[in-house]
């Protein structure tokens, strides 16, 4: 088989929640929570054996309602939190809540092929993030290199610091703010930031990408009017401590340095509709994947603002001694940035992609229709990389 070649799974529901299981650095496992509003929805966990290209699946049953986001436990490969719909008082209302898998599917134990989705497993559930007073809940969001006792929640206007407490059973909040402004204002995402001690967040509302130390639940730095349209989605660099990526409804991808908000480093307009995700490569920060409802993914060589923008990973330092030296004829441009790929398997709007966190080559994407697409990094550019 061509080693490059898609695998396609697909699910018998609607689905827009999709996550790499984080805490698994061997398997490449990925969590996918569907949206029916006629049966019982489920959560598939779905592990990709890389050897032999085939997709092996455990499903399990999330009768609380739809899922609108799901979040794997950066230490606990058996844990994770869905934000999903449910029917209170006549209205529809969007909660919270952490949960844990049976046991032996941590290991990555499957059905066998015969075996149905008929009969799926139920989660057990470890407690509720309790959003009576604050809203609609927009995301959940683990602290990242931590232990995996504090979650970040966004319910409307509200930002919530939770403490899980020992067995993970109680969440209580230990700090709070809220969006202040004219009009209803409401968050959309977030991203936990995995520098500066993770002690910083960006959260996105209506078309701006505002940052918040997390100490003093204080806002550090506002870009108003990030993107023409909402903003979707966003991604920090995890090599480059001031970078930020975002996407959203004006079909663009913007790449910015919050030392510097009054304009992007980088902007790219490559997707003809709405862009629901953008994912920067955990290991290779030059790769960047964007997902849209134009029903396409890119893969983008954004190299010229990478950690590794002469084809090895620099400092500041080293930087600043190139442009001091730049008469020398020696010195080596930077690369040019690129679109490397356009991934068409899908036929629906793509709500979501995600980088495996055991291979950092291989990534996953989903469509509302339910497909689940796996797809590499092209074999060319990986050695072009790796050499």
């Amino acid at each position: 088989m061509e080693d490059d070649a898609p695998v396609i799974y697909g699910l018998e529901f609607q689905a827009r929640a999709l996550t790499a299981q984080i805490a698994e650095t061997d398997a490449i496992r990925f969590l996918v929570g569907t949206q029916s509003l006629k049966y019982d929805n489920q959560i598939h966990i779905i592990d990709f054996d890389d050897e032999n290209n085939i997709i092996n699946k455990n499903v399990l049953l999330h009768e609380a309602g739809e899922i609108w986001h799901i979040s794997a436990s950066p230490v606990d490969k058996s844990v994770f939190t869905t934000c999903y719909n449910k029917t209170s008082d006549s209205k529809v209302v969007t909660c919270a809540a952490v949960w844990r898998m049976p046991k032996e599917l941590e290991s990555g134990s499957h059905e066998s092929p015969d075996d149905s989705s008929s009969n799926p497993q139920t989660l057990e559930l470890l407690c509720h993030l309790d959003n009576t007073a604050h809203g609609n809940m927009a995301c959940v969001l683990w602290e990242p290199m931590s232990d995996g006792k504090k979650l970040i929640s966004l319910a409307d206007n509200y930002l919530l610091l939770w403490d899980l407490k020992e067995s993970t059973t109680k969440a209580v909040i230990s700090s709070s703010t809220t969006l202040e402004g004219k009009g209803q204002l409401k968050f959309t995402s977030g991203r936990w930031s995995p520098h500066h001690n993770c002690t910083q967040i960006a959260t996105a509302n209506d078309t701006a990408i505002r940052g918040w130390d997390i100490r003093s639940m204080s806002q550090i730095y506002c870009i108003e009017n990030a993107h023409g349209q909402l903003v979707r989605d966003l991604d920090f660099n995890p090599n480059k401590q001031y970078y930020l990526a975002s996407c959203g409804d004006d079909c663009k991808v913007k790449f910015w340095d919050i030392r510097n908000i009054n304009e992007p480093v980088k902007s790219l307009e490559e997707h003809s509709h709405w862009v629901w995700s953008v994912r920067y490569n955990h290991s290779h920060d030059q790769l960047v994947l964007t997902g849209s409802s134009d029903s396409r993914i890119i893969l983008s060589n954004m190299v010229s603002i990478s950690s590794e923008p002469f084809g090895h990973i620099v400092d500041e330092d080293e930087l600043s001694d190139q442009e001091d030296n730049h008469q020398d004829e020696k010195i080596k441009e930077p690369l040019q940035d690129s679109i490397i790929a356009t991934y068409e398997e899908h036929e629906d709007s793509v709500y979501a992609v995600e980088w495996s966190s055991a291979d950092p080559w291989l990534f996953a994407s989903l469509s509302y229709d339910g497909r689940l697409v796996i797809n590499r990094v092209p074999r060319a550019l990986k050695y072009r990389i790796l050499l």
